[in-house]
């Protein structure tokens, strides 16, 4: 029996929808609250005071994170459709990707950290 182990083309899809939808529902909720002065500016403000607590800082690193995974394989997805002799080495751009990934998320984390504490 032949069965489907995944690899680095399933990751690489799998870890883009979910950033996909992961800065959808950011994007949801940021309408939303935004949309909540029309309450009252003393409900707003409480809203947004709530996005100062470390645990929204570290969230908000994740949503960076998301964004710039999504952004990457975005590149990298229309790169291979564009050059299709690409895919033979899918495999060596995804590692190229997340590269780059880890070099730009490294100081964006300790810049963000830094404005946290």
């Amino acid at each position: 029996m032949t069965r489907y182990r995944g690899g680095t083309g399933q990751w690489s899809w799998m870890l883009h929808r979910v950033t996909g939808v992961a800065v959808l529902l950011f994007l949801c909720a940021h309408i939303l609250d935004t949309a909540l002065i029309v309450l009252g500016p003393e409900l707003y403000n409480r809203i947004i005071k709530l996005y100062r607590l470390p645990a929204f800082g570290v969230m908000e690193i994740g949503l960076f994170a998301a964004v710039l995974y999504h952004a990457l394989n975005g590149v990298r997805i229309t790169a291979i459709d564009v050059w299709t002799d690409l895919t033979r080495c899918h495999q060596q751009l995804f590692r190229v990707q997340m590269a780059l990934f880890v070099l730009i998320m490294a100081p964006v984390t300790v810049i963000m950290l830094g404005h946290i504490f």
